[in-house]
């Protein structure tokens, strides 16, 4: 950590702050009645110095030209809050277990999106260790932690977060945080953590103390821009990246989700993302270990993932939204929002064909062309989902899809992602249909900050039809009923679709064919007037045909082209074992077939090859 409080050992402490227009700098120790340690000043606004008498657990706050008092911006505990004293981690102490670990490949990753304070009754880290033999035995083999950044209270999303470095205290604090990570890796789970890097909550926010971390040429939809390309932006961008690699070297995190990246502005020659992902690729080299970087971004910008030698900024993989709004508006029929754009067969297909839909396209919704090509970019860059946080968090009701659609239709959205040639994502509770809303949810102290946040959310949804009123943030019921119903597994319906769930991850995992996100040897087409998908997929010997309807009613076989050879079948989301009407498939299918495949489901044929 090149800022914050670095243990040394035997009550030795280094504090390094950046406070370029500060004239006094000292360090004020609670845990010594107050005591204040002088910090001298370098010529580049950095602030440090090393302290006897400072053990791991003191508290500690900045104290400013000598009267204003404030926590660490680097801090790596807040144990009484956003508004309370840093505390020293001694980092060094921890006894991990996973000196042999070594990751998994990206392309190899079954992801699990998870929010800790929803995920158990308890909302910690620890409570979330006893449930990992339950997700591998699913076929997990990656936790996506949503953000566990310090925030305001003690229920949020996590993108309200104020301390980049710090761990929530509410959750279980580094201790906790690494505990959990170091289970995961004892089972074989790679750990995925979300940061923030395009903005700082408002509560307890007090960057702006200490230099100009922020800048007024650019606006988020969620405060001030950080400052990444202005003056006095290079230990900005240094504090950043410095962050990244704070959670990969003290906790070992195997990858980062870098949130909203369309909202980091940044005009310069080697754009902010440029330079993490080529720390992050440093760190790594240095470490014998490959850390991945993991982007969202609603722009459809292929710079993102392409190689840095390419022109790119050289980041891992990104969300594919366009897959997801393909898929959602054929199972639901929603056309508002940014679903405007969606809603084709045809749609899906390109999204497994070549990734971005809209790829300097025109998109209605926002009036103008959009996106670029990813035709070139491999199917282990890109994360596919049929829900995830935001998709479901951002409903006025926080309805999983378990609440819009059937049966049957979780079956056919199931199959797509997880038979896609691309990394698939399952959020909590999607693999046995939880029906729980997941809600947006807050705690912060301030009456109008709360006002503010609520107004925000009725104007967010102006663009949906969605009609009730929302829930209240900052109520806490609104926290209670986003809570998983972990019980739910075991029964009726939901432990069939979780079977089911299993039963496609052990496909992807057993047939080499489906196993390797390329999109090499794929045929995908699309049968408008039948809202039929079929996709061939081959690897050397080994072929399968993937048959979707999204048809409310049953769809002939007639027109549509089978490749040559005998065809048997492996799955149809239409037997009876998975609660389905039945199957009007034959068990092999060739050419030329008048078969009927059901609604609303899927069937997978490998082909046979005869000596």
């Amino acid at each position: 950590m090149n800022q914050g409080a670095l243990f040394l050992g035997k009550d030795r402490c280094r504090f390094r702050v950046w406070a370029p227009f500060r004239k006094k700098v000292e360090v004020k120790l609670e845990s010594r009645g107050g005591l204040l340690c002088p910090l001298d000043r370098d010529g580049d606004g950095f602030w440090s110095a090393t302290h006897q008498g400072v053990g791991a657990g003191s508290r500690y706050r900045y104290l400013l030209d000598g009267s204003v008092a404030r926590p660490d911006p680097a801090s790596a505990f807040q144990p009484l809050g956003v508004h309370g004293p840093s505390e020293v981690i001694d980092h060094g102490a921890f006894p991990w277990r996973d000196k042999n670990w070594r990751g998994i490949p990206l392309a190899e990753m079954i992801l699990y999106e998870l929010h800790v304070g929803t995920f158990t009754p308890e909302g910690t880290f620890a409570a979330v260790v006893p449930r990992l033999e339950a997700l591998r035995g699913l076929g997990i083999n990656a936790l996506s932690l949503m953000p566990v950044a310090q925030f305001p209270g003690v229920r949020n999303w996590g993108y309200d977060g104020t301390y980049p470095y710090a761990v929530h205290n509410s959750y279980g604090g580094p201790e906790g945080l690494k505990t959990l990570v170091d289970a995961c890796h004892a089972c074989g789970l790679a750990v995925v953590l979300d940061v923030v890097y395009n903005h700082l909550g408002p509560e307890g926010n007090y960057l702006a103390d200490y230099g100009p971390y922020f800048t007024d040429r650019y606006r988020t939809p969620w405060g001030d821009a950080l400052n990444f390309d202005g003056p006095y932006s290079d230990p900005v961008r240094a504090f950043f990246i410095g962050n990244a690699i704070h959670w990969l070297a003290d906790y070992h995190v195997d990858a980062l989700r870098l949130d909203a990246v369309h909202a980091i502005y940044d005009t310069g020659a080697k754009h902010f993302l440029e330079e993490l992902a080529a720390g992050v690729a440093a760190f790594s080299a240095e470490e014998g270990r490959r850390r991945l970087l993991i982007a969202e971004s609603d722009l459809n910008d292929v710079r993102l993932i392409r190689p840095r030698n390419l022109g790119g900024y050289g980041l891992d993989a990104q969300w594919h939204d366009d897959f997801h709004h393909s898929l959602h508006t054929l199972l639901t029929g929603e056309r508002s929002g940014y679903y405007a754009d969606f809603g084709s067969t045809a749609q899906l297909a390109k999204a497994w064909d070549e990734g971005f839909v809209y790829d300097w396209a025109f998109s209605a919704y926002r009036n103008r062309h959009h996106g670029s090509s990813s035709r070139d970019r491999p199917g282990h860059q890109f994360v596919v989902f049929a829900q995830n946080h935001d998709q479901v968090g951002n409903r006025r009701g926080g309805e999983r899809l378990a609440g819009l659609v059937s049966f049957e239709a979780l079956k056919m959205a199931a199959a797509a992602v997880i038979l896609s040639p691309f990394v698939p994502l399952l959020f909590m509770g999607e693999e046995y249909g939880e029906e729980a809303p997941f809600h947006y949810f807050v705690d912060h102290s301030d009456p109008a900050l709360i006002e503010a946040v609520r107004q925000g959310r009725r104007k967010e949804f102006g663009a949906f039809r969605w009609g009730a009123e929302i829930p209240d943030p900052q109520n806490p019921s609104t926290f209670a009923q986003s809570r998983l119903q972990w019980n739910k597994r075991d029964r009726e319906k939901h432990k069939i679709l979780l079977d089911y769930h299993v039963f496609l991850l052990r496909l992807r995992k057993n047939l080499a064919v489906l196993g390797e996100p390329v999109r090499d040897h794929l045929e995908v087409t699309g049968h408008e007037d039948q809202k039929l998908l079929i996709v061939q997929r081959t690897r050397k010997e080994e072929r399968v045909l993937i048959l979707l309807n999204f048809n409310s009613t049953s769809s002939s076989l007639r027109g549509v082209k089978i490749p040559d050879g005998c065809w048997c079948k492996v799955a149809d989301s239409s037997e009876r074992r998975w609660l389905g009407p039945g199957s009007s498939l034959p068990d092999r299918l060739a050419a030329g077939s008048s078969a009927h495949i059901g609604r609303l489901s899927m069937a997978l044929y490998r082909r046979e090859f005869r000596v």
